[in-house]
């Protein structure tokens, strides 16, 4: 069975002992900790204290490690955004030895105009990727690359651009996130599950209703059909349920998202059998 998670960010407006006891409430055994999470980020990344919430909840064994992404862009045409998106991603990554994450989640970059990425663009993604590359020699962190949904601007959209970047860098790994697959054409899903599975190292797990992402799984049919490609080709690392809580029209209370979350688990696991 594989770890049935939930990022942080999900109760990003609570502090980081209740956000443990949420996810334990919930019957989660893993969390993708986002060092964005203000009660974290916003006082200086206090790692003692998460240190602290796992060892208080031993049945929520598993973390992970998304890096930060607000504000930042690796790709940035903006020399300094761009300098100071590489560092925190190179920052990350000792931020996740230190918590005892086995994989950071890394996000590609954009191009910064709605446009089409330029040769210029791909040079500072191949910057910030031999940066990553250099941090990571010598360490245990996976670190994971996550496709992006299908805009313009977008560097790393497609399974053949992710199985390219992979077999250049036999380093890497794969961060699946499902709601950004799902919004591309109809077979990409299937496609990063067949070019892909080989160096897949956690699958973001959402739902997509149009032009809505990041939805509860709320027992679908296809989602089912996901979760059950996804057994199928003997995935069992992390499944992070990554939900926007402003899709759900009105502010839920901490014990609505525990039972939606809870829900959300039940339904994986029943695909997982």
């Amino acid at each position: 069975m594989p770890v049935f998670a939930v990022s942080s960010m999900f109760f990003h407006e609570y502090p980081c002992p209740e956000i443990f006891s949420y996810v334990s409430a919930a019957g989660l055994n893993g969390i993708e900790f986002w060092l964005e999470t203000p009660h974290f980020w916003l006082r200086d990344c206090p790692v003692d204290e998460v240190l602290a919430c796992r060892k208080d909840h031993p049945e929520v064994p598993a973390i992970t490690v998304h890096a930060p992404i607000l504000d930042l862009n690796p790709c940035s045409i903006n020399p300094r955004v761009a300098a100071a998106s590489v560092e925190y991603a190179v920052q990350s990554l000792r931020l996740a030895e230190k918590l005892g994450a086995g994989i950071l989640t890394v996000h590609p970059g954009r191009r910064t105009a709605k446009r089409p990425p330029s040769d210029a663009d791909f040079v500072r993604f191949d910057r910030y990727v031999a940066a990553l590359r250099e941090a990571a020699a010598g360490t245990d962190v996976k670190v994971s690359m996550e496709n992006m949904e299908p805009i313009v601007n977008s560097l790393l959209c497609t399974p053949k651009r992710m199985r390219d970047l992979l077999d250049d860098e036999p380093w890497l790994f794969f961060t699946l996130d499902v709601a950004h697959a799902l919004a591309g054409p109809a077979d990409d899903f299937q496609g990063y599950i067949e070019d892909c599975s080989d160096r897949l190292a956690n699958v973001h797990i959402s739902r997509v209703d149009g032009r809505r992402l990041h939805l509860p799984l709320d027992n679908s049919p296809a989602m089912a059909h996901v979760v059950k490609a996804l057994r199928d080709h003997g995935y069992t690392g992390p499944l992070t349920l990554e939900i926007e809580d402003l899709n759900f029209g009105r502010p839920f209370t901490s014990q609505e998202k525990v039972s939606l979350l809870a829900a959300d688990r039940a339904f994986l696991e029943r695909c997982y059998h």
